[in-house]
Protein backbone atom coordinates (compact mmCIF):
# COMPACT_ATOMS: atom_id res chain seq x y z
CA UNK A 1 0.00 0.00 0.00
CA UNK A 2 2.84 2.40 0.81
CA UNK A 3 4.43 1.67 -2.57
CA UNK A 4 1.20 2.48 -4.37
CA UNK A 5 0.80 5.70 -2.36
CA UNK A 6 4.42 6.66 -3.11
CA UNK A 7 3.89 5.96 -6.80
CA UNK A 8 0.73 8.03 -6.90
CA UNK A 9 2.42 10.90 -5.10
CA UNK A 10 5.47 10.73 -7.36
CA UNK A 11 3.25 10.68 -10.43
CA UNK A 12 1.32 13.68 -9.15
CA UNK A 13 4.53 15.58 -8.49
CA UNK A 14 5.90 14.57 -11.86
CA UNK A 15 2.80 15.79 -13.68
CA UNK A 16 2.95 19.04 -11.75
CA UNK A 17 6.62 19.52 -12.55
CA UNK A 18 6.08 18.53 -16.16
CA UNK A 19 3.38 21.17 -16.54
CA UNK A 20 5.61 23.74 -14.83
CA UNK A 21 8.54 22.78 -17.02
CA UNK A 22 6.39 23.09 -20.10
CA UNK A 23 5.14 26.44 -18.92
CA UNK A 24 8.68 27.65 -18.27
CA UNK A 25 9.87 26.36 -21.60
CA UNK A 26 6.94 27.45 -23.73
CA UNK A 27 5.15 30.28 -22.04
CA UNK A 28 5.35 33.93 -22.69
CA UNK A 29 6.56 35.69 -19.55
CA UNK A 30 3.85 38.30 -19.63
CA UNK A 31 0.13 38.30 -19.93
CA UNK A 32 -1.46 40.59 -22.53
CA UNK A 33 -3.90 43.03 -21.05
CA UNK A 34 -2.14 43.27 -17.70
CA UNK A 35 -0.22 46.38 -16.87
CA UNK A 36 3.46 46.91 -16.35
CA UNK A 37 5.27 45.63 -13.30
CA UNK A 38 2.57 43.14 -12.39
CA UNK A 39 2.86 41.38 -15.74
CA UNK A 40 6.66 41.30 -15.45
CA UNK A 41 6.62 39.93 -11.91
CA UNK A 42 4.21 37.14 -12.84
CA UNK A 43 6.66 35.65 -15.33
CA UNK A 44 8.72 32.74 -14.06
CA UNK A 45 11.98 34.08 -15.40
CA UNK A 46 11.89 37.30 -13.40
CA UNK A 47 10.31 36.07 -10.16
CA UNK A 48 12.14 37.50 -7.18
CA UNK A 49 13.76 40.38 -9.06
CA UNK A 50 13.10 43.92 -7.85
CA UNK A 51 13.07 46.37 -10.74
CA UNK A 52 13.67 50.08 -10.80
CA UNK A 53 10.95 52.20 -12.40
CA UNK A 54 13.29 52.83 -15.35
CA UNK A 55 13.78 49.07 -15.84
CA UNK A 56 10.02 48.49 -15.65
CA UNK A 57 9.46 51.06 -18.37
CA UNK A 58 12.17 49.55 -20.57
CA UNK A 59 10.65 46.11 -20.15
CA UNK A 60 7.16 47.42 -20.92
CA UNK A 61 8.57 48.93 -24.12
CA UNK A 62 10.24 45.64 -25.07
CA UNK A 63 7.02 43.71 -24.42
CA UNK A 64 4.92 46.11 -26.49
CA UNK A 65 7.41 45.85 -29.33
CA UNK A 66 7.42 42.05 -29.10
CA UNK A 67 3.62 41.88 -29.12
CA UNK A 68 3.59 43.76 -32.43
CA UNK A 69 5.96 41.29 -34.11
CA UNK A 70 4.76 38.11 -32.36
CA UNK A 71 2.69 36.04 -34.80
CA UNK A 72 -0.71 35.08 -33.43
CA UNK A 73 -1.55 31.47 -32.70
CA UNK A 74 -2.66 29.87 -35.94
CA UNK A 75 -6.15 28.58 -35.17
CA UNK A 76 -6.58 27.11 -38.66
CA UNK A 77 -3.59 24.81 -38.04
CA UNK A 78 -5.23 23.57 -34.84
CA UNK A 79 -8.47 22.96 -36.77
CA UNK A 80 -6.55 21.01 -39.39
CA UNK A 81 -4.96 18.84 -36.69
CA UNK A 82 -8.35 18.24 -35.09
CA UNK A 83 -9.77 17.09 -38.44
CA UNK A 84 -6.84 14.71 -38.89
CA UNK A 85 -7.30 13.29 -35.39
CA UNK A 86 -11.04 12.79 -35.82
CA UNK A 87 -10.88 11.47 -39.40
CA UNK A 88 -12.43 8.09 -40.20
CA UNK A 89 -9.06 6.82 -41.36
CA UNK A 90 -5.92 7.83 -39.47
CA UNK A 91 -3.01 9.10 -41.59
CA UNK A 92 0.23 9.13 -39.66
CA UNK A 93 1.97 10.89 -42.56
CA UNK A 94 -0.57 13.73 -42.61
CA UNK A 95 -0.53 14.10 -38.81
CA UNK A 96 3.27 14.10 -38.77
CA UNK A 97 3.42 16.78 -41.48
CA UNK A 98 0.83 18.91 -39.66
CA UNK A 99 2.61 18.47 -36.31
CA UNK A 100 5.92 19.49 -37.87
CA UNK A 101 4.32 22.58 -39.41
CA UNK A 102 2.82 23.55 -36.05
CA UNK A 103 6.12 22.84 -34.30
CA UNK A 104 7.97 25.15 -36.71
CA UNK A 105 5.55 27.94 -35.88
CA UNK A 106 6.07 27.28 -32.16
CA UNK A 107 9.84 27.33 -32.63
CA UNK A 108 9.58 30.73 -34.34
CA UNK A 109 7.54 32.08 -31.39
CA UNK A 110 10.03 30.66 -28.88
CA UNK A 111 13.00 32.15 -30.72
CA UNK A 112 11.31 35.56 -30.70
CA UNK A 113 10.56 35.22 -26.98
CA UNK A 114 14.13 34.14 -26.23
CA UNK A 115 15.35 37.24 -28.07
CA UNK A 116 13.11 39.48 -25.94
CA UNK A 117 14.11 37.70 -22.71
CA UNK A 118 17.75 38.16 -23.66
CA UNK A 119 17.18 41.88 -24.12
CA UNK A 120 15.40 42.01 -20.75
CA UNK A 121 18.21 40.08 -19.07
CA UNK A 122 20.72 42.63 -20.29
CA UNK A 123 18.65 45.43 -18.72
CA UNK A 124 19.38 43.92 -15.29
CA UNK A 125 22.22 44.97 -13.02
CA UNK A 126 24.89 42.36 -12.25
CA UNK A 127 23.28 41.83 -8.81
CA UNK A 128 19.86 41.27 -10.39
CA UNK A 129 21.40 38.88 -12.91
CA UNK A 130 22.96 36.93 -10.05
CA UNK A 131 19.55 36.65 -8.31
CA UNK A 132 17.94 35.56 -11.57
CA UNK A 133 20.62 32.91 -12.14
CA UNK A 134 20.26 31.67 -8.56
CA UNK A 135 16.46 31.38 -8.92
CA UNK A 136 16.93 29.57 -12.22
CA UNK A 137 19.31 27.09 -10.60
CA UNK A 138 16.79 26.44 -7.82
CA UNK A 139 14.04 25.72 -10.39
CA UNK A 140 16.36 23.39 -12.30
CA UNK A 141 17.27 21.55 -9.08
CA UNK A 142 13.57 21.12 -8.31
CA UNK A 143 12.88 19.79 -11.80
CA UNK A 144 15.83 17.39 -11.57
CA UNK A 145 14.49 16.09 -8.25
CA UNK A 146 11.03 15.56 -9.69
CA UNK A 147 12.51 13.83 -12.74
CA UNK A 148 14.54 11.58 -10.43
CA UNK A 149 11.43 10.77 -8.40
CA UNK A 150 9.48 10.12 -11.58
CA UNK A 151 12.10 7.69 -12.86
CA UNK A 152 12.17 5.88 -9.53
CA UNK A 153 8.37 5.73 -9.30
CA UNK A 154 7.76 4.12 -12.67
CA UNK A 155 9.21 0.68 -11.81
CA UNK A 156 7.38 0.75 -8.46
CA UNK A 157 4.13 1.61 -10.19
CA UNK A 158 4.51 -1.18 -12.72
CA UNK A 159 5.67 -3.75 -10.18
CA UNK A 160 2.76 -2.86 -7.88
CA UNK A 161 0.30 -3.29 -10.73
CA UNK A 162 1.83 -6.53 -11.94
CA UNK A 163 2.03 -8.07 -8.46
CA UNK A 164 -1.55 -7.06 -7.74
CA UNK A 165 -2.60 -8.47 -11.08
CA UNK A 166 -0.85 -11.78 -10.30
CA UNK A 167 -2.45 -12.02 -6.86
CA UNK A 168 -5.96 -11.69 -8.29
CA UNK A 169 -5.49 -14.51 -10.81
Amino acid sequence: MRKVFAAVMASTLALSAHSQAAEVAQSVNWHPGEAGAQSISQGHMFDGINFTEHQRQQMRDLMQQARRVQPPVNVSEMETMHKLVTADKFSETAVRAQAEKMAQEQVARQVEMAKVRNQMYHLLTPDQQAVLNEKHQQRMDQLREVARMQQGAMPVLFSSNSSRHRSTQ
